[in-house]
């Protein structure tokens, strides 16, 4: 579980590590359906996000809508919720730099 303390300005941090997320992240197993249940994506997002024909576009996609600190919360906590700890704390380290 992602303290509330790390959780301290994640979208500075999702925003530098976008390109090295892209290649981490797996959309496709449950992530895209939880975003969606917690408000942080709309249905025509979403469609937008799954008709990109590889992994790193929908990351792509995906990490272009996260525009908010209460998003990107959710995004941690979808990413925890999908087995994908190591990228969420990724993202809470700062790649590695904290």
């Amino acid at each position: 579980m992602v303290h509330v303390a790390a959780k301290a300005g994640i979208l500075p941090s999702i925003t530098a590590l976008k390109y090295q997320l892209a290649d981490l992240i797996e959309p496709d197993f449950g992530l895209l359906d939880h975003l969606l249940s917690f408000h942080v994506l709309t249905p025509r997002q979403l469609a937008d996000v799954r008709s990109e024909r590889t992994v790193y576009r929908r990351n792509d996609v995906l990490l272009d809508l996260l525009k908010s600190e209460e998003q990107c919360d959710k995004f941690l906590k979808a990413l925890e919720q999908t087995g994908q700890q190591h990228v969420a704390n990724y993202v809470t380290q700062n790649g590695g730099q904290k």
